[in-house]
């Protein structure tokens, strides 16, 4: 009785969570909500005695993520109106299949495998974070490496793109000028 109620608050407070980070324009109370979400997710994982994965969940996706998420926002200016040029509709769909195709084969290819077998002790002898373990580095290697991989290519576009020039270097102006600047900004916001 205690895992329903327990099930039913969480999931309640894991949508109203991401239902204001999806329709929320405020992007200081988006990252916030974001980050309860991940939170409240954790707990369905301490619900089901997965009590590592919800550690997990928490220090990666509640820490790491969100400081990366707040870090990259520093960097964007989100009051600006951005214009975005899209591409053939055809190919775009296309090429979005093909991908989605190739991640699920890539991915479920060594979860449907039937001779992949690795000597351990029984799950009797060991602890939830062992028993962890010894799945993610038998049969679930590839997908934890491709995995690996997507977040290593996701860090150095993050370099990439905070890397970009910008319109302006702040560093080699001077004082006057970038009062100017936020003067002449202020006054466009107001009118």
């Amino acid at each position: 009785m205690f895992e329903a109620i327990a099930f039913y608050l969480f999931a309640f407070l894991t949508i109203s969570m991401f239902f204001i980070t999806v329709t929320t324009s405020q992007a200081l109370y988006a990252l916030s909500a974001l980050a309860a979400g991940m939170i409240f997710i954790s707990a369905f994982f301490f619900i089901l005695g997965a009590d590592f994965l919800g550690a997990i969940q928490i220090i990666v996706y509640t820490g790491a993520v969100m400081a990366l998420y707040a870090f990259g926002m520093m960097f964007f200016d989100t009051t600006r109106e951005l214009k975005e040029k899209q591409g053939n509709k055809y190919i775009i769909v296309g090429m979005s299949a093909i991908a989605a195709v190739l991640v699920v084969a890539i991915f479920s290819a060594p979860m449907l495998s039937t001779n992949m077998t690795a000597f351990y002790p029984s799950a009797q002898d060991i602890g939830n974070t062992q028993q962890v373990g010894m799945v993610l580095f038998t049969k679930y290697l590839i997908p934890f490496e491709l995995a690996a991989v997507m977040l290593l290519v996701a860090m150095i576009a993050g370099i990439v793109l905070a890397g970009k020039k910008m319109d302006i270097s702040l560093t080699m102006t001077s004082e006057t000028d970038i009062v100017t600047m936020n003067n002449e900004t202020n006054t466009k916001v107001l009118s």
